[in-house]
Order: C-alpha cells, then sequence, then structure tokens
C-alpha cells in the first residue's frame, strides 16, 4: 500500500470528486447532447465539474478545520484550571 491509500482512505482527493461530478452532470444533461453537440457539452461539464469540486473540497477542508478549532479550546482550558488548581 501507498502511503496516500494509508492515510486517508475514506478522503476523495481532487480527480476523483472532478470526475464523479462530471459522470453525474453528464447523464443529466445527456439530453442536451444533439442540441449543443458531444463536444460542446463535454467542455462544459469538465469545466464545471472542475468549479464544483474546487469549492467543495475547500469546504470540507473548512470544516475539518473548525472542528479542530472547537476541540483546542478545551484542553487549553483544562490546562489553565489545572494550573489554578494547582497554586491554590
Amino acid at each position: 500500500m501507498n502511503q496516500q491509500e494509508t492515510a486517508n482512505p475514506a478522503t476523495p482527493n481532487k480527480k476523483q470528486v472532478r470526475k464523479e461530478i462530471g459522470e453525474k452532470l453528464a447523464g443529466a444533461l445527456a439530453e442536451y447532447k444533439q442540441e449543443i453537440g458531444e463536444k460542446k457539452l463535454a467542455t462544459h461539464v469538465k469545466k464545471v465539474s472542475k468549479l464544483i469540486s474546487r469549492d467543495l473540497l475547500k469546504s470540507s477542508k473548512k470544516q475539518r478545520n473548525e472542528k479542530k478549532r472547537a476541540a483546542k479550546p478545551a484542553k487549553k482550558v483544562a490546562k489553565t484550571a489545572a494550573k489554578i488548581a494547582a497554586k491554590n
């Protein structure tokens, strides 16, 4: 196993997310292939999937950071409480 698989297998990377979004969009917009053209539709789907995947990954990263920040003050409060108790 390589390092990436062992580190966090549940977290999808950018390419996987982009591919999944592209497949879903292409399936949903399949009826417009005739009107727009297959190449144009594929190009637009690729652009949109890039934008959406970028935003999804940013928001998930932001949520993880917020969770970490919420957990840190509890440790700090416990340390200060221990210091205060030691002084008394």
